[in-house]
């Protein structure tokens, strides 16, 4: 029996390509299923109870935001956004005022009243990084918003726009998307530099593909996100940190510039589509790409029965996680209308111990 480790030596040991005491676990949640799985396990501290290992630090907004008007609330880049619900029995935001759509010209770019770093408190971080280190967690900066140049910027300009101006080249969508890199760049370092070292891993996100493979050819990849996501990676390292990505679909074909670009993990990783069979992946990129994810959102946890649910978990255990370089996680947030004793299945095997009984 291995000895027990704590978490942070437990997440750096299978990102060094061995075997920790047991797979290092992480967990994304809506809102609504955070709720459920509050009431099922009597705690508010989901994280402890399903024994993830992971902690955040974040600085804090201290800039301007839009007063909300009929019915909308404003993010810090001057979206607004409506409460909209859906028919997985939970809500979401929707972007309905874009106002990155209405810049025309790199005037107007110049103009817009865009949020920076120095909007931004950091001092916080450091007493941060000292209370998770006590708690011996593996300390994490930033998110998948981070620079999530497609997404994020098609939240204030319209997907399809964003979309057009990427492979147009247009420069006025150009250089939204670079002011947007730009911020997001230097709200990280100084996040970095606030934390002195302490940070494990730097938290990026990009979805580079669909159900169905790449978003991007290669040669717009290279072009656009290469450079841009490249600066992320190399701050990570600057810094001592992993580089962590998450990206929805399909990008089997997109990992091998991953590795080149000197990416460490890729979160979140979805196993339904054709290109992503985790045996393949794992075996393709086996000391070279750690993986985070691979427990299905789509199928097997909301549709699955509970034993299916083991049987996909003890899989991941069994073959995937062999060897070090995986962290046990779902493939995305779990909804709400996925049954919770799926989501506690999973975790227990993960585990390697049971829940209380519901009362």
């Amino acid at each position: 029996m291995k000895a027990s480790m704590t978490s942070k030596e437990r997440v750096l040991c299978s990102l060094a390509w061995k075997e920790p005491d047991r797979v290092p676990i992480q967990i994304y949640l809506t809102p609504e299923m955070k709720e459920k799985l509050e009431v099922r396990l009597g705690t508010k501290d989901i994280l402890r109870a399903l024994g993830v290992d992971f902690r955040t630090v974040a600085p804090k907004y201290m800039g301007k935001i839009k007063e909300p008007r009929d019915g909308l609330h404003f993010d810090m880049w001057g979206t607004g956004y409506r409460r909209i619900s859906n028919a997985a029995q939970g809500t979401y935001d929707e972007a309905v005022e874009l106002p990155l759509a209405r810049l025309k010209t790199l005037d107007d770019v110049e103009k817009y009243p865009w949020p920076g770093p120095d909007d931004f408190d950091y001092s916080t971080i450091p007493d941060q990084c000292r209370k998770l280190e006590a708690g011996g967690y593996a300390i994490c900066l930033g998110g998948a918003g981070f620079p999530d140049i497609v997404n994020g910027v098609s939240r204030g300009r319209g997907m399809e726009q964003v979309l057009t101006d990427i492979m147009t080249g247009d420069e006025v969508g150009m250089a939204i998307i670079d002011r947007r890199v730009d911020i997001c760049y230097g709200i990280l370092r100084r996040g970095l530099e606030a934390a002195r070292g302490k940070v494990d891993i730097l938290c990026l996100g990009e979805d580079c593909g669909t159900q169905n493979g790449r978003l991007f050819s290669p040669r717009k990849f290279d072009d656009v996100f290469r450079p841009r996501l490249k600066r992320f990676y190399d701050l990570a390292h600057e810094f001592g940190a992993k580089a962590m990505m998450h990206s929805c679909g399909d990008t089997h074909e997109v990992m091998p510039a991953f590795v080149e670009m000197g990416l460490d993990i890729l979160d979140a990783m979805q196993p339904e589509p054709p290109g992503m069979n985790p045996e393949k992946i794992r075996a393709a990129w086996k000391g070279k790409l750690a993986f985070c994810g691979l427990i299905s959102t789509q199928k097997t946890l909301p549709f699955g029965t509970e034993e299916e649910c083991r049987a996909e978990a003890r899989h991941r255990l069994d073959v995937i996680a062999r060897g070090g370089g995986y962290i046990f996680s779902p493939a995305h947030c779990i909804q709400p209308d996925t049954p919770v004793e799926n989501v506690l299945a999973v975790y227990e095997e993960a585990l390697g111990r049971k829940f209380p009984p519901a009362r």
